[in-house]
């Protein structure tokens, strides 16, 4: 039953993305057939193929040994309030060092080169698997490693001959997935401080950003499909970071207290609307009309009042039973999901790292499918920052940007739940 609740859950994504298509009689087939296949292969290879374990494994136990890297830099600048034992799990002495070290590590490694082999590596793979342009291929595999605002910039030679599906495949992308930065800290949000745990997380992480590479490419083109001619070519722009390695260290440190700051800011504002929002729902409606003591009751105490993350519950649970999730986690898991795309994803991983350390969700399976479920940029706010990045590099393709934004994030998020779903076939 789980196979089968799965496989209607992919009919049913890939239905929601086709009845939004630009040109439906357009879309590629064999193509959408070939990316779904590849996204279930790196599931299969992830859980039974020894060799792909092993590489998974080491990249795994590379982020969590660079996470007790980054945890040493912060014990010296704030002492005992980086441990997370005084305060419980602090953003500002935990996650924020965490993004600014992996920020500075990527950018060294982008200077030494290391970066640009790996994206050309899986840019080969994706261009004669897939049939796409050569800065579709390169845009698609960066973003595994690089975020939405600094994708476009490897690219940037490319982005004003693209055309509107080559433009739409680079929005989708860039909400479909993860920067390496951010990959940590939900290693370090989701494991805790046991290294087994993070190794754990890290490894579904790893595998559904990688996995979310063909995912965007099926997605985008369901929804803007390609009708042009493409190139083949694939040249990746030097993206300048720096003059010598520790400039670079430099200006990846600075780019990511620059990430950290935004976030931080977004996350103040959209936990402190939260409240407000709860405020009005709960005790203003919920105490008046009964309604906190009903919900109470219909979820055994699990959810306790009529509030904002009640009625995102709501909205997105039918999406949670598509997925293959049980009925004990359905809302809990919709309620996840609105949050990432209605606030953030970190936001959403934040609320699943609570839910986790009270067992307020049932089933480990569930745990494991809000991972993937939640891992990429896709929600309102991402708008505006690809808006800024890409409409800066390329200010022909504004209109198109704004137009097509929420598509994008409708995009995104399709190929987060389709990761999700595949992953809760399987284990």
């Amino acid at each position: 039953m789980s196979i089968v609740r799965g496989l209607i859950g992919i009919v049913v994504l890939i239905l929601i993305a086709f009845l939004f298509s630009k040109n439906r009689r357009a879309i590629d087939w064999k193509l959408v057939g070939v990316g779904l296949g590849m996204q279930f292969l790196l599931v299969l290879a992830m859980l039974y193929l020894p060799v792909f374990q092993q590489i998974i494994g080491v990249i795994a136990h590379v982020f969590v040994k660079v996470l007790s890297f980054s945890k040493e830099g912060a014990s010296f600048l704030f002492g005992s309030l980086a441990d997370g034992q005084t305060f419980g799990y602090v953003f500002a002495f935990q996650i924020f060092p965490t993004i600014i070290f992996f920020s500075a590590l990527t950018s060294l490694l982008y200077y030494l080169n290391v970066i640009q082999w790996v994206i050309k590596g899986i840019s080969w793979v994706l261009r004669k698997t897939l049939k796409i342009s050569g800065a579709e291929g390169l845009v698609a595999s960066s973003n595994i490693f690089v975020g939405v605002a600094e994708a476009p910039m490897l690219i940037k030679g490319f982005l004003p001959q693209m055309n509107p599906s080559e433009l739409f495949l680079l929005m989708t992308a860039g909400m479909a997935t993860i920067a390496g930065g951010v990959m940590a800290a939900y290693v370090g949000m989701l494991g805790g401080n046991d290294p087994a745990s993070q190794i754990l997380f890290a490894k579904h992480l790893i595998a559904a950003s990688t996995m979310a590479a063909p995912g965007a490419v099926v997605m985008s083109k369901i929804l803007m499909p390609q009708t042009e001619k493409v190139s083949d070519v694939a040249v990746l722009s030097r993206y300048d970071m720096g003059k010598n390695m520790l400039d670079a260290l430099a200006n990846g440190a600075t780019d990511g207290l620059r990430l950290s700051a935004s976030i931080a800011a977004i996350m103040l504002v959209f936990i402190s609307f939260i409240a407000f929002a709860n405020y009005l729902l709960s005790f203003l409606i919920g105490d008046t009309f009964g309604l906190n003591e009903k919900v109470a009751a219909l979820f055994d105490g699990r959810i306790t009042e009529f509030n904002f993350q009640f009625l995102l519950g709501v909205i997105f649970s039918p999406i949670a039973w598509l997925m293959g999730v049980c009925k004990e986690d359905m809302f809990l898991v919709g309620q996840l999901l609105g949050e990432k795309v209605v606030l953030n994803e970190f936001v959403g991983y934040q609320t699943l790292s609570e839910l986790k350390s009270v067992s307020a969700i049932v089933e480990d399976k569930s745990i494991i499918m809000s991972t993937y479920m939640l891992c990429g940029f896709a929600n309102i706010g991402t708008i505006a920052i690809m808006i800024g990045g890409i409409g800066t590099l390329a200010p022909m393709h504004r209109t198109f940007l704004t137009r097509y934004g929420f598509h994008s994030v409708l995009a995104g998020a399709l190929v987060s739940c389709v990761s999700a779903t595949m992953i809760g076939m399987i284990i």
